[in-house]
């Protein structure tokens, strides 16, 4: 199943916020996949807020749904369907449904897991999915992969999933992610796009993201980036310039294809173009300009 799912994913594929989704009209929507799809991306993902955050999205595997059923041929995967919000019972039906639906065009991204022990409840729900899947809608078969930072979720991942689907990580981490996994899994990174020359510009869109409250002082991302040899200096304040320009690709079109290029060299099976823009249109108009460095298009 990797190898397929490695095939028909291609090199580049396309990463959604919440909020870009919610915001936009279903109709709109599906003329901007149809878009998307004809630039040659491989892919299509969108995230699901985990319960109780302070945004809000659409439910994943409607909003997936409606992504497979406006296109054709491009993967769509869910970045992520967050367990926080389904019993485990759900999450397989739902996903086996898009995957009996759409043969070999479903990817189901999971993560979200809170608590005292995340890895240790994320381990235990994905083998209640597995219990599910042995004896509920067992045929219809699909990758999963897991939104996994550290070490030990490598090896979660490598042990009960087909790899990895990590959220604002620099290159390094994409390195350190297949080293974990090794050869047989998938690598699957997400990569921040500004097409803005102005650095201050640029790297406010990813320090409002910070300051927002997505990645805390005591998050699993900061703790991440701690074991990537960022310091106080780094993770302190709006975040340092370095930080943010490991995270964000923000340039020109040559500097941002050569960013998302050197994530496939560190080892990436495929990387996940997010555009930061104002709305869905203006994301997709991103993706035009790059897609001659990126699909050919």
């Amino acid at each position: 199943m990797v190898a397929e799912t490695r095939r028909r994913l291609g090199r580049y594929g396309v990463w959604l916020a919440a909020a870009t989704l919610l915001a936009t009209p279903v109709a709109v929507q599906r003329r901007q996949f149809d878009r998307i799809e004809r630039l040659g991306y491989g892919s299509l993902w969108g995230a699901e807020p985990p319960a109780g955050a302070p945004v809000s999205g659409r439910e994943a595997f409607t909003q997936h749904g409606l992504m497979l059923a406006a296109t054709e041929r491009i993967v769509v995967g869910t970045g992520i369907a967050n367990v926080t919000v389904r019993e485990p019972a759900a999450m397989h039906t739902g996903a086996a449904t898009l995957a009996e639906a759409y043969p070999d065009r479903f990817v189901l991204g999971l993560g979200g897991q809170q608590g005292s022990r995340p890895l240790t409840a994320l381990g235990d729900y994905l083998r209640a999915v597995d219990d599910v899947a042995a004896w509920l809608l067992p045929a219809p078969r699909y990758p999963r992969v897991l939104a996994a930072l550290g070490p030990r979720a490598h090896r979660l991942a490598r042990d009960h999933a087909d790899g990895v689907h990590p959220f604002l990580q620099p290159v390094a981490h994409t390195a350190a992610a297949r080293a974990a996994v090794g050869p047989d899994r998938l690598v699957i990174p997400h990569q921040a796009v500004a097409l803005e020359a102005d650095p201050a510009t640029a790297r406010g869109q990813l320090r409002a993201i910070f300051n927002a409250g997505a990645v805390t002082a005591e998050s699993p991302y900061t703790r991440n980036y701690r074991r990537l040899g960022y310091d106080d200096a780094d993770l302190s304040g709006g975040r340092s310039d370095r930080l943010v320009d490991d995270i964000l690709a923000w340039g020109d079109e040559a500097t941002v294809a050569a960013r998302l290029a050197a994530h496939l060299a560190a080892g990436a099976d495929h990387v996940l173009v997010h555009p930061f823009a104002a709305d869905l249109p203006a994301a997709v108009d991103q993706l035009e300009r790059l897609a001659p460095l990126l699909t050919g298009a």
